[in-house]
């Protein structure tokens, strides 16, 4: 009798676990698991939703989700080596679980008194430790230290626009002490000029094919027209409203420029990209609420850094590390004729501020 008692309620038991686990699963996953650390280099399209990732075994296109664990390594940029791991997720994508990568031990002594907040997109040319950032007044170099406090940005890839604090490091390069995720932001530190597109955007996207060339500028280059010295000869380029000059304004005869051609339906090379070199530097405090007018001709030894300006009282020497807007032209050439409205800075120097061609 009381074995058979026993028997009954085993059997009861077991039915209940049966019920129990024929329950229907919750879809929604508590906790990923990993099942694999891979290894390998961000490749180029990279974005804040989606690694793209080059290994030996092949190139791999991995899921960055809310759940993902970047603290140990937030630059996704183009070269830089990392560790991933995944986990397999429900929509057929490999998801990253978490990203580390070893950083590099360096000792940069960097001077707080040279800081200067400046907002831009990172470009396609940054690599590993080195940022490529577009900003109003040209492309910025920016060293990355292991140290950089990134905690306000989820990762770091191209084509995206963040807010960067720097200081100059004993090296002589600008280096980031932290990086926020951001859309729009001022110029610089101390600086009361408003961040801004310098010179008109392209009027449509260029869809020809293009090369790359380099060469030095001749000075028969006017406006719409670059007559471009390179190690196959001269090429005349036509500047026209499709061009980006906005990281290439001073075509002065003698600077070295890159330009991004292709041919266009009147059998001219046109420029797509124009790009000259420019001195990173720190923008000053400038007063814009008290500027005065100038005009006179652009002269030929002016650079994305200074603009040297023959007016009827002499040659006046502006900077250009605040300017607001350029309007009415494409590219500056020797001899162009502008009004520029500037300020004085609190490194005594004039500063241009609004420039207009004549």
């Amino acid at each position: 009798m009381r074995k058979h008692v026993i028997t009954k309620i085993c059997s009861l038991f077991c039915l209940a676990l049966l019920m129990v686990t024929a329950l229907p699963v919750p879809m929604k996953v508590q906790a990923a698991e990993t099942i694999a650390t891979v290894q390998g280099s961000v490749m180029a399209g990279t974005t804040n939703e989606l690694l793209k990732l080059s290994t030996r075994e092949g190139n791999m296109e991995i899921k960055i989700d809310s759940g993902t664990d970047a603290s140990g390594c937030k630059i996704l940029l183009p070269g830089k080596d990392i560790y991933v791991s995944v986990s397999h997720g429900s929509d057929g994508y490999l998801h990253a679980v978490k990203i580390t990568s070893v950083a590099p031990s360096q000792s940069i002594a960097l001077d707080s008194t040279t800081n200067a907040t400046i907002t831009g997109t990172i470009n396609e040319k940054s690599k590993d430790d080195i940022l490529c950032v577009n900003t109003a007044q040209g492309e910025m170099q920016i060293k990355l230290d292991p140290g950089t406090n990134m905690s306000g940005c989820s990762v770091l890839v191209v084509n995206k626009t963040y807010t960067i604090t720097c200081s100059r490091g004993s090296d002589a390069f600008m280096h980031a002490t932290s990086i926020t995720d951001s859309a729009s932001g001022s110029v610089g530190s101390g600086s009361t000029a408003a961040a801004s597109s310098l010179t008109p955007s392209p009027t449509g996207t260029v869809t020809a094919g293009t090369s790359t060339v380099t060469g030095t500028v001749d000075s028969k280059t006017k406006d719409g027209l670059l007559y471009l010295t390179t190690s196959y000869g001269e090429m005349q380029i036509v500047l026209d409203g499709n061009t980006d000059s906005r990281n290439g304004i001073f075509l002065m005869p003698g600077r070295n420029v890159t330009a991004t051609v292709y041919r266009g339906s009147d059998a001219y090379m046109h420029a797509a990209v124009v790009m000259t070199a420019k001195e990173v530097v720190i923008p000053a405090s400038v007063d814009t609420s008290s500027t005065s007018t100038v005009t006179g001709t652009v002269a030929s030894k002016s650079t994305e850094n200074v603009l040297y300006l023959n007016t009827k009282w002499g040659e006046m020497e502006l900077k250009m590390d605040v300017v607001r807007s350029m309007t009415g032209f494409k590219v500056l050439t020797a001899d162009r004729k502008v009004t520029v409205s500037c300020a004085r800075g609190s490194d005594a120097y004039m500063h241009a501020v609004d420039i207009v061609g004549n």
